[in-house]
């Protein structure tokens, strides 16, 4: 099989412009993105809808292709870029344009998830440790996910999942394993097509979760477990985290 990384990379983010574009360390964001996944598998190109993002990227000797600026989702622009440049490509991982830690070993968890032909899609999970606390679990913004036997996810929520009934809720992270979502997907091809296709479900709409709407339509999410967090870049202040972070893991810095 053959596999291409597609990273999704806006420019008019509204709480972080021109992101993409952010020294980090000393190079974009999305070069650092590009390098950490870029050795990894046969081919990797970022998708974008700003010229001054694309010629970021040639300039540091990637490959990039330009995409319409009327897409709803990262998933959406996948899609348009794997049209135009992804003919000979068996699956599709989308690795976000903000996440600048994302490692190799994480990379090939996702490979390894279609071994399974039952696959459609795949994606990371991490579970919580009781150290990241209570106020991690019930972060909305950190979806969480529920698997079955079979290591396939069953539900995402941005609510805590499952609900320990009978427990205390200070003590459901040693009771129980609960597991975050990293939100980096790979695709079968005819699959990625298949999804964006789609319209919104409803329970998409109701948490604001895209992957419900491809679990209500009966596709199969792989899930590889990871043992390493990632540190996105939504704001400002993330940034500063991730050189923070940057300063106490010098292995990114090649």
């Amino acid at each position: 099989m053959k596999f291409l990384a597609i990273i999704p990379a806006r420019y008019a983010s509204t709480r972080f412009p021109a992101k993409p574009l952010a020294l980090l360390g000393g190079k974009p964001v999305i070069r650092r993105v590009y390098e950490q996944v870029a050795g990894v598998l046969d081919d990797a190109v970022v998708a974008t809808d700003d010229e001054r993002i694309r010629d970021a990227v040639v300039a540091f000797g990637g490959k990039a292709v330009m995409t319409s600026p009327d897409h709803r989702s990262g998933t959406d622009r996948c899609r348009e870029a794997f049209e135009k440049c992804g003919a000979a490509f068996d699956v599709v991982i989308n690795v976000q344009g903000d996440e600048p830690f994302v490692r190799p070993e994480q990379i090939e968890a996702l490979k390894g998830c279609f071994d399974d032909p039952a696959t459609d899609i795949a994606t990371l999970v991490k579970p919580f440790a009781p150290e990241d606390g209570l106020a991690a679990l019930e972060n909305p913004s950190s979806p969480k996910v529920v698997l079955d036997a079979q290591s396939r996810a069953l539900y995402f929520s941005r609510s805590v999942i499952p609900y320990l009934r009978g427990v205390e809720r200070g003590e459901w992270l040693a009771r129980h394993t609960f597991y975050k979502h990293i939100g980096i997907y790979a695709f079968r091809a005819e699959v990625l097509r298949a999804v964006t296709e789609l319209p919104q479900s409803p329970l998409e709409l109701a948490e604001s979760l895209e992957q419900l709407r491809w679990l209500e339509n009966g596709y199969r999410i792989r899930v590889a477990l990871t043992d390493a967090g990632t540190v996105g870049i939504d704001t400002p202040e993330d940034l500063v985290r991730a050189e923070e972070f940057l300063l106490r893991h010098p292995e990114f810095n090649r």
